[in-house]
């Protein structure tokens, strides 16, 4: 289980090699050494980090060895700070969550599909030998329940062919809705005991992303406090118990690969907020990564919660 793999309370590391312009300067300066360092002394056991494709794969499907560097460093950092990580391929060709990217066709292309097939054979084969330090996280977020049966057919040959080079690291993947918690039970049944549910939780979207300017699913005006929208315990038993019972029917476990709180709500609304899902996901042993370490939008590491970082920390 994730939690025996000591993987339980994680941060993302968004928008370095995923979500960026990718310059050079973005690549080798966003995060560094002394970023896993600090991580590891607010007492995270583990990091996700989003990757997008073109950094390690060409338009003709050969490899990046450069791209490649920059994840072994960060494993070993990772290594060195007693931190596990989670690989997550935020984009893959043909295909982005993203209202804004331009990616599309992967789940009619079987060149794409084989594309992303290549790329998690080579990531099987250079970190597939070592299941008690990497997790694999298939794709980022599926949008459409259109694209669902597709999905669940391209994920299970991914696994098959991930586990002729890694039989015992842990896969996470998850549903449409953008990897939507009440839409985890229309999976299939894990490929084998080492795949876990993966899911995201932004609820409610009006108040974790008001303000928000990269999505038509928000009116950038409107503002909400947290006692305005009734969020309890009680608010996330009920949005996740379709996810627990589906886990529970399989013996698999569920995993929360992205939450948090915009840059817009005040700290004191934003501790509330992770202090009320705190609660669940301690309760149902769910293990978690918050969005996001620094900056977009998200930002740990930002001044406005230099008062309040302390008594945040204790309910990531």
């Amino acid at each position: 289980m994730l939690k025996d793999l000591g993987v339980k309370k994680g941060i993302n590391l968004g928008g370095w090699l995923s979500q960026c312009d990718y310059s050079d300067d973005r690549l080798n300066n966003f995060i560094v050494e002394s970023d896993f360092k600090q991580v590891a002394d607010w007492g995270f056991d583990h990091v996700r980090i989003p990757v997008d494709y073109n950094i390690f794969q060409s338009d003709d499907g050969s490899f990046i060895e450069k791209g490649f560097a920059l994840i072994d460093n960060a494993f070993n950092f990772c290594d060195k700070y007693g931190l596990k990580a989670v690989l997550d391929l935020h984009k893959t060709a043909g295909y982005s969550f993203d209202e804004m990217e331009t990616e599309e066709g992967f789940f009619d292309s079987e060149k794409y599909q084989e594309s992303f097939y290549k790329l998690w054979g080579e990531f099987a084969q250079r970190y597939g030998d070592r299941p008690d330090r990497i997790v694999f996280e298939l794709l980022n977020e599926v949008t459409s329940e259109e694209y669902l049966e597709r999905w669940k057919k391209v994920a299970a040959e991914c696994i098959s062919r991930i586990r002729a080079y890694a039989p015992d690291t842990y896969i996470l993947y998850g549903s449409y809705n953008n990897n939507g918690v009440e839409q985890v039970q229309y999976l299939d049944a894990p490929y084998d005991d080492k795949v876990v549910y993966n899911f995201h939780c932004y609820d409610p979207l009006k108040f974790t992303h008001q303000g928000a300017y990269w999505t038509s699913m928000i009116k950038p005006d409107e503002r909400y406090s947290f006692e305005e929208l009734d969020i309890d315990e009680a608010y996330f038993e009920k949005l996740f118990s379709s996810a627990i019972e589906k886990a529970k029917k399989h013996g698999a476990e569920l995993y929360c690969g992205e939450y948090g709180v915009i840059d817009v709500v005040t700290p004191e609304d934003t501790v509330k907020w992770y202090k009320t899902i705190h609660k669940i996901f301690e309760k149902y042993n769910i293990a978690h990564s918050a969005w996001t370490y620094k900056e977009m939008d998200f930002g740990l590491t930002d001044d406005r919660f230099d008062g309040v970082r302390d008594e945040l920390l204790g309910y990531m």
